[in-house]
């Protein structure tokens, strides 16, 4: 399993495609970040560095990795606040009869 996974991620990082090699690598150092992956956010951001990726770009994949995920706590956040407020109306139908 190994083997096929690496030959897929060489496949989707250095195969064909319309988005240059160094923006794949910044969107993977981003996903990796979210998913917090140690060994992608190594290997991501040496393969974006030799690619000619800046402190800049990497600041800035961070910043939108944040921002991904707090609008994903956010929008989590106002689903417990729903679940809480349907919690409170049972309760407070239950109190009531």
């Amino acid at each position: 399993m190994g083997s096929a996974l690496a030959a897929y991620n060489v496949a989707v990082f250095t195969g064909a495609g319309q988005i240059p090699r160094k923006y794949r690598e910044l969107i993977g150092i981003a996903v990796a970040l979210t998913t917090q992956c140690d060994a992608c956010i190594q290997f991501h951001t040496e393969d974006a560095l030799a690619l000619g990726a800046t402190d800049q770009e990497l600041a800035e994949v961070t910043y939108i990795a944040a921002a991904l995920r707090a609008g994903g706590a956010v929008v989590h956040g106002m689903k417990a606040l729903t679940v809480s407020a349907r919690a409170s109306n049972s309760l407070a139908q239950s109190n009531t009869k």
